[in-house]
């Protein structure tokens, strides 16, 4: 019966399927890298051809690369003694610096954002704080903290924090006016309602001056180390790279910082998914 030739046999497994979403989900995925490895590509290919010292190819670039930071034991993830002297103390100082402009900025977001009148006059005064230039409060920061490490990490931690605090604030003025009455009909104290409501309304906001803020963060770590009293770091690598006229190094150099900058956006990016949902984080 035609029935019967259409239906499987018995017992024989059925072919393995991915879930729609799933499916969905590669395709955005595997066209990112098939982009990525075209302008690759095209790099290599343009950059043998012109054959010019100041745009080597990518594969030489890749081979600095490894050379530099990652041709070292395996009990040490690879990483080279170089790599502990320059990424390390790079990413500590960033570390450092992000994490003080993520706590300032949420907590004051918060205490600004809550009050209206308290909002309306601060606002002047954050937008021309964002406004000002970090290299030009470098001064500044070496009259108060010297050259060194707090002058760095306080630098960072300066100029990162506004992109925090001002879509904390923006993100906890915009919770539901109906949900606010809602938990004062239940009750809930002030803690609860920060908690349980305020915090969780204002989480992809606050997410969003994260990310402005890490990316912001990785810039002015280079920027930092590029000024006297610096003995480590990728931008002090970049700068002695530059005044021996080393350009494999430099353009190695950038290579690490856009591959840094692009895995602590994607880990930024996976946390945000935790908590807010991936139909959320953009």
């Amino acid at each position: 019966m035609s029935g019967e030739a259409d239906t499987a046999p018995q017992g024989s497994p059925a072919p393995a399927r991915l879930p729609a979403r799933s499916r969905a989900a590669a395709h955005p995925a595997l066209l990112r890298w098939l982009a990525l490895v075209l302008a690759v590509g095209v790099w290599e290919s343009a950059a043998r051809a012109h054959g010019s010292v100041y745009f080597p190819p990518p594969d030489r670039i890749a081979r600095r690369v490894h050379e530099l930071w990652f041709d070292g034991p395996a009990r040490h993830l690879f990483l080279s003694s170089a790599a502990m002297d320059d990424i390390l103390p790079s990413l500590g100082r960033m570390a450092a610096g992000f994490a003080l402009a993520a706590v300032a900025g949420i907590v004051l977001g918060v205490a600004v954002g809550r009050s209206r009148r308290a909002y309306a006059l601060a606002d002047p005064v954050l937008q021309f704080a964002r406004a000002v230039p970090p290299p030009a409060l470098v001064p500044v920061f070496v009259v108060v903290f010297a050259f060194g490490t707090p002058m760095q990490i306080a630098s960072i931690a300066f100029s990162a924090v506004w992109p925090v605090l001002i879509n904390t604030a923006a993100g906890v003025r915009n919770t539901d006016p109906l949900r606010l009455d809602v938990a004062a009909v239940l009750r809930l104290n002030t803690a609860e309602r920060l908690w349980f409501l305020v915090l969780p309304s204002a989480l992809p906001r606050i997410f969003a001056g994260l990310r402005l803020s890490l990316s912001l963060s990785l810039i002015l770590m280079v920027f930092s180390e590029l000024l006297p009293g610096t003995a480590n770091g990728i931008g002090f690598t970049l700068t002695e790279a530059q005044t021996r006229s080393d350009l494999l190094t430099v353009w190695a150099a950038l290579v690490l910082l856009a591959a840094l900058g692009y895995l602590l956006n994607t880990g930024l990016l996976a946390i945000e998914k935790r908590l807010i949902g991936r139909g959320r984080a953009i």
